[in-house]
């Protein structure tokens, strides 16, 4: 029988939430702002910051602000919470390439403040995570790396010879299991339990037909044996096919979009019944073409924070733009139809949460990965409001993480400072004048 989906928090989520002591700093009062909270407009109002969280929040005028706190004056700009990513990676890539040889402490730490810079103050790294992984994250949780907070699902699991490709992606073998049979990955996840993984990854996907696809007696069965374990599912899929297998296998989060066709009544009416929850990730698609579209993006400070010299060398070559937009066709189509079904099944009710596959490869760029992915939500159909919902709030749900994600009276403050309101244009996003993680300003304005 299927678990009531309020007990899959993740396993380390106790540990996570008040592993890192408490502060001490004297409260803030943050003033005068137009704030949105994750999950609706509060108009302009006061944040009583105090020992990492939020003491107090309302209306101006409303907060009491303690003798000796230090007020901050943000009339005229826009307080939103901090994104949360349900979908990226980390230590998968340096300069212009990819590969498990990247998997460096300095490498991930450095990509989490990136995270940071652009407001993404956690950050679900799902998969490709060697034994390294582990040491990382319970580094960032004890606190002084100023980057974004991680989490993740350590190497996830795949099929032999199956998705992700080890040759093309340059993997090593400590980055995915690959389990061939479904008592096999129950032992991968077993394994992954006891590491203390904070959500579990499946590899679905055939890639077109190309490699070997989890057979649905291994999906159910890693599944099954994460629910026991109180664990999370994330399944990594394509087509529509590959979706209707995995929601019929109990999983809790379809990890991409649906790119090859348009979602149908049946598996809407499915994932609805079964609280399941879909990551669109449009940008993993739109990454293969927008840096050849739109070569003037190399002259945007916004997105030259996020490059480093070999993606600057790699986008400004000529005849790589010409190869990227070459192929850009299929790329263009898939954008197009994740966009539809996402509008089709927000529409329907369904459960959206937030990611990109940032850090998969070096052309999906932490941090503007992110920010590009508001915006195709955007056009796509759903207001700035619901894509904001999305990847603060909701997301936050979907990793069963109940001290973020809002801006409420006890929960972390983790949250950005905007010149602009996010909510009139999503572009404004972009306009991040402060970050602010766990009460404390970790990085300025962009750009």
């Amino acid at each position: 029988m299927r678990l009531m989906r309020r007990s899959l928090l993740p396993l380390g989520f106790a540990v996570f939430a008040g592993s890192r002591p408490a502060l001490a700093d004297a409260p803030v009062a943050l003033e005068g702002a137009e704030v949105f909270d994750g999950e609706r407009r509060i108009g302009r109002a006061t944040i009583l910051v105090a020992d990492g969280v939020i003491g107090a929040i309302g209306p101006s005028g409303s907060v009491a602000v303690p003798a000796g706190a230090r007020r901050i004056d943000l009339a005229g700009r826009a307080v939103v919470p901090g994104l949360i990513s349900a979908h990226s990676h980390v230590g998968n890539s340096a300069g212009a390439e990819t590969g498990g040889r990247f998997y460096t402490r300095e490498n991930v730490l450095a990509q989490l403040r990136q995270f940071a810079a652009y407001g993404v103050t956690t950050v679900t790294a799902l998969g490709l995570g060697p034994a390294a992984f582990f040491d990382i994250r319970e580094e960032v949780r004890r606190g002084g790396t100023d980057g974004a907070d991680l989490l993740g699902a350590g190497m996830g699991v795949g099929v032999p010879d199956g998705t992700p490709p080890a040759g093309p992606m340059n993997l090593n073998d400590s980055q995915v299991a690959r389990p061939g049979t479904p008592e096999e990955a129950r032992e991968a996840i077993r394994a992954m339990a006891r590491r203390r993984v904070d959500i579990v990854k499946l590899w679905v996907d055939d890639l077109n037909g190309t490699v070997p696809m989890m057979r649905p007696e291994i999906i159910l069965a890693a599944t099954e044996e994460a629910h026991a374990h109180r664990l999370r599912v994330a399944a990594h899929i394509h087509d529509l096919e590959q979706a209707r297998i995995v929601v019929r296998s109990g999983v809790d989060i379809v990890a991409h979009g649906i790119r090859d066709k348009p979602v149908d009544a049946a598996l809407v009416a499915a994932m609805r019944e079964r609280n399941t929850w879909y990551i669109p990730t449009i940008q993993i698609n739109e990454a293969n073409y927008i840096y050849a579209d739109r070569p003037e993006l190399l002259a945007d400070p916004f997105f030259g924070r996020a490059l480093n010299a070999g993606l600057r060398a790699q986008f400004g070559d000529p005849e790589w733009r010409r190869s990227a937009l070459a192929g850009a066709a299929s790329s263009r189509e898939e954008v197009a139809v994740n966009q539809r079904n996402l509008k089709a099944l927000h529409a329907a009710g369904v459960r959206i949460g937030f990611g990109t596959d940032s850090g998969a490869t070096a052309i999906r760029i932490p941090g503007f990965a992110e920010h590009r992915e508001l915006e195709l939500m955007v056009e796509a159909g759903l207001t700035p409001e619901q894509a904001l919902r999305c990847a603060t709030g909701q997301s936050a749900e979907l990793l069963g993480l109940e001290d973020r994600g809002l801006l409420r009276q006890g929960r972390r403050a983790d949250l950005l400072v905007l010149d602009a309101d996010p909510q009139a244009d999503i572009r404004n996003i972009h306009r991040i004048r402060a970050v602010w993680q766990r009460g404390r300003e970790v990085s300025g304005a962009l750009g």
